[in-house]
């Protein structure tokens, strides 16, 4: 190893590069930030209707998911980046002008569309939680019991939001 290379070594021993540990867990908080107002969304969309109430404790959980995020960046001490935030805000806010056939109404295809999103996001957090599990094995601030729980809420999360979008396309083709 090179004395520049160990100058660049990160000092928590988490990676050969500090900057990207802070990169990667921004750009996780701005798809934590998208999927939390998309989940929103979809509630909203949703109340009234069988699955409202799945939808709301999902809704809770995925908020509650993003704090567990800005816990653990403050734990290692990563610095929230706004302005990826504010890009993520934004994205979600253009994702709504997609087309879904219907000009001034909401589509039965947008459920489809937006439960798939959501399994991206949900699969895209699980993948979050996994690089962080496996730093806790040589990082004492990570704590490896709260990132299996974490792990294995978002397995619930991805099964319940199969079960909803397999739902949701049942209605959109008749399927009692």
């Amino acid at each position: 190893m090179t004395t520049r290379h160990l100058r660049r070594r990160d000092t928590t021993g988490l990676l050969g590069e500090p900057a990207l540990l802070g990169i990667y867990l921004n750009d996780h908080l701005a798809g934590a930030t998208v999927g939390a107002r998309l989940i929103r969304r979809i509630t909203g969309a949703h109340q009234g209707t069988p699955a409202a109430p799945e939808l709301a404790r999902l809704t809770t959980e995925i908020a509650e998911d993003r704090r567990a995020l800005m816990n653990v960046m403050g734990s290692l001490g990563v610095p929230v980046r706004r302005a990826k935030l504010v890009l993520g805000w934004a994205a979600e806010l253009l994702g709504r002008l997609k087309p879904n056939g219907r000009l001034v109404r909401r589509s039965p295809l947008s459920s489809v569309i937006e439960l798939e999103a959501m399994m991206l996001g949900v699969e895209g957090k699980a993948a979050c939680w996994r690089t962080l599990r496996r730093l806790a094995e040589r990082e004492r601030r990570l704590d490896g019991a709260r990132l299996d729980a974490l792990l294995d809420r978002a397995a619930a999360q991805s099964r319940l939001l199969e079960e909803l979008r397999v739902r949701a396309v049942d209605d959109i083709i008749g399927i009692p």
